[in-house]
């Protein structure tokens, strides 16, 4: 799985993307966030506040509880702001 990191997530970790192969106990967006901030310190850090992290599957945003199955990406984002 493709895995792409934007602005301050990008930042924390120190790359914009990377591929990856999640155990099979990651099911959820949810379980692959907390998942890769067992990775390390710079994952612990930007994923320490799970409430400001947003995901897309596949160019879809989705919620936390979204299922991984079949998905080929998935973005890691902060919150955006428009006007």
């Amino acid at each position: 799985m493709r895995v792409l990191y934007f602005a301050w997530l990008r930042e924390r970790i120190g790359r914009a993307e990377e591929e990856i192969e999640p155990p099979p106990e990651v099911a959820t967006v949810g379980d692959l966030a907390h998942w890769l901030a067992g990775r390390d310190a710079a994952y612990a850090h930007a994923f320490s506040d799970p409430k400001l992290v947003r995901a897309a599957l596949d160019k879809r945003h989705v919620k936390p509880d979204a299922l991984l199955a079949g998905a080929r990406e998935i973005a890691f984002f902060p919150p955006m702001t428009g006007g």
